[in-house]
């Protein structure tokens, strides 16, 4: 039986990006503070758990111990279930800390329950600022910030960005990222993934490219120019596109899948898009690491990519990782399609950028973390 004198926090995740990045946290806390007690409590923010059980398992995670089932549902809707429902369990159980991650409507909703019921909260990945408050993600972000005990953050930017705001230094902390913990972990893994193979591609021989984003995606005009600009590029280079729910349904909304010959079927990819359902993700790591180069709207992959030394080319106006672009292998081009067209061209005759690793990006953020929690803990007695 638990001690019921045992510390007790909860770590809270939502959508698949939060999944990566409790994943090396849970092990960290369970090596390093084996006198904490850790509840993961999963929202169902974006999919119910039938769905989720797979990244879990695949990222070696345990089943949830507090299931929440939100659903999807308007940016208000959604949060607001969350607070409803994770208030009577905070109520119930009396948690010392909350950990939250990135900046979806789960990390928002947990961060304000928390804060009003008195509990302290963990920022995982704070600090980042894409200095454009059109993005929902945005708000969650500074929002979650303000109200935030601890900030853990991956690069330095981020803590100017906190200082700027009024942030206290004592309550930042530089750990680095734990989005390359995760990579590190499962590198393996993934280079033993068949699928490459399965999808008929080479290696360094392809593109991958995801989209998922609002702007991008639920503008007709604006997706129709980003796909047209890359009907070009697949000219020269297949492109593999494991097309987010959100975006399969704009796809169809705008009638937009007769562009592609193959859309959702596996043949020798030559040339083309390529449109494939979501897939696991060590499978796309597998793609990531084997690719020639990716074109993302996706913060997560833009970080990846950097670690992986996989050219980047990012179809926003902004990011909130600008780390990747000083040091990485990030390039802004927007969504103006003769950018793309022209990016892409440099990368297929070998003048992709070159980039470093950002510095503690080096698969220890995740107990550097664990090493403060248990800290705070202690002081908490």
């Amino acid at each position: 039986m638990d001690n019921p004198d045992k510390p007790l926090i909860y770590l809270i995740v939502g959508a698949r990006p939060n999944f990566m990045k409790a994943a090396p946290l849970i092990r960290a806390l369970e090596e390093r503070a084996p006198e904490i007690k850790s509840l993961l409590v999963h929202t169902g923010q974006h999919y119910d758990y039938e769905m989720s059980k797979a990244f879990f398992e695949d990222l070696d995670m345990p089943d949830p111990d507090i299931y929440l089932g939100v659903g999807s549902g308007t940016h208000a809707e959604q949060t607001a279930k969350i607070m409803i429902s994770l208030e009577k369990e905070i109520f119930d159980n009396r948690p010392d800390l909350i950990v939250v991650f990135g900046d979806v409507n789960s990390t928002l909703a947990a961060s304000v329950v928390a804060s009003k019921l008195m509990v302290p909260v963990a920022h995982v990945e704070a600090g980042l600022r894409s200095f454009d408050r059109t993005m929902p993600e945005e708000i969650n972000r500074i929002v979650t910030d303000i109200l935030s005990d601890l900030l853990f953050t991956t690069e330095r930017d981020a803590i100017e960005n906190l200082r700027r705001e009024g942030i206290p230094d004592e309550k930042i902390h530089f750990t680095g990222n734990v989005m390359i913990d995760t990579l590190l972990t499962f590198a393996d893994k993934a280079r033993k993934s068949d699928i490459t193979e399965r999808l008929g591609l080479s290696d360094r021989n392809y593109a991958v490219l995801t989209l998922h984003r609002p702007s991008n995606v639920d503008v007709p005009e604006v997706f129709d120019g980003i796909l047209e600009a890359l009907a070009e590029v697949s000219k020269n280079i297949p492109v593999v596109f494991p097309v987010h729910p959100r975006t399969k349904k704009r796809l169809a909304e705008f009638g937009f899948l007769d562009k592609f010959s193959s859309a959702f079927k596996t043949p020798p990819a030559e040339r083309g898009i390529l449109l494939i359902d979501p897939v696991k993700y060590t499978e796309f790591l597998a793609l990531e690491m084997k690719s020639l180069f990716v074109l993302t709207d996706s913060g997560g992959i833009q970080e990846e990519t950097t670690f992986l030394g996989v050219p980047c080319l990012t179809l926003r106006n902004n990011t909130e990782r600008p780390v990747t672009l000083e040091v990485g292998t990030n390039i802004l081009v927007g969504t103006d399609p003769h950018r793309i067209i022209e990016e892409s061209a440099k990368i297929l005759r070998g003048e992709g950028k070159k980039g470093a690793i950002p510095e503690l990006w080096d698969g220890k953020a995740s107990h550097r973390i664990a090493k403060i929690i248990k800290t705070k803990m202690e002081e908490q007695k």
